[in-house]
């Protein structure tokens, strides 16, 4: 297939697209066109949105996440691979339904509603919900990310890590994601490639779910590749060894 030059890299829920940085660079540099758009009510820097939460960050849900990116989508002049983490897994293959991408890949991605998670995914995520919680938005404390966002890296590196990159996150989004009927995923439907990289040591979306999204698409509707990194976190975009996984998606890419 004749490939797009242009890349779009999603950011998942806690975090914002600061956490791009070092893969927008590296995309670049072997010539491609990479947009890295905040999620709305993620714009800013990551102490700046602990301090004062973006005003919009409260009304902002699953679908608009994706609706935010099919217009930049649409303002371009091809198809994008799209690349997401976490909910934005999820996100990009609902852009890869909705037939919006040249191909697409779920980094440690977030289930469809119609795919019920296991049990660590929701001992991990139910208090991203704000079901029995009196605050307005949810903001994970060290401890909430050191278990599952950082529990492969060294300790003495974790503190950094949450400074960098932790940011405020709507309920919202994760309700939609589990209640609202945009956030199912037709299997059956013709699509483009997509590529599952799954984390062996994620502790939100483990790499069992990983391995059973990609096997949800029915055979014949369009290809899908699997991959495992074993001893990954959630924060494989981030953490040592991020290359490895960033030049093996390009590497897929560029090969179909």
């Amino acid at each position: 297939m004749a490939n797009s030059k242009s890349i779009i890299l999603i950011h998942g829920n806690f975090v914002n697209d600061i956490s791009w940085l070092k893969w927008k660079e590296r995309y670049e540099q072997r010539g491609y066109n990479v947009y890295t758009p905040a999620n709305p009510g993620h714009d800013g820097t990551p102490s700046d949105l602990r301090k004062n939460v973006h005003p919009a960050l409260t009304k902002t849900g699953f679908i608009d996440v994706v609706n935010n990116i099919k217009q930049l989508i649409d303002s371009l002049p091809e198809k994008p691979l799209i690349i997401g983490h976490s909910m934005a897994g999820m996100a990009a293959m609902k852009l890869l339904e909705l037939d919006k991408a040249a191909a697409a890949v779920s980094i440690d991605g977030a289930p469809p509603k119609n795919v019920f998670p296991p049990f660590t995914t929701l001992k991990a995520v139910l208090p991203a919900f704000g079901f029995f919680s009196s605050a307005k938005y949810f903001m994970g404390s060290r401890d909430w990310y050191d278990k599952c966002f950082f529990n492969t890296l060294p300790q003495r590196d974790r503190a950094k890590a949450f400074d960098d990159i932790a940011v405020p996150e709507s309920y919202k989004v994760s309700r939609e994601l589990v209640l609202n009927s945009f956030s199912n995923i037709d299997f059956a439907k013709s699509h483009k490639p997509i590529l599952f990289i799954g984390g062996g040591s994620d502790n939100i979306f483990p790499a069992s779910l990983t391995t059973k999204l990609a096997g949800k698409y029915k055979e014949g509707s369009g290809r899908v590749d699997l991959k495992i990194f074993q001893g990954k976190s959630h924060f494989i975009c981030g953490e040592s060894g991020w290359e490895t996984v960033a030049d093996f998606i390009l590497d897929w890419y560029e090969k179909l």
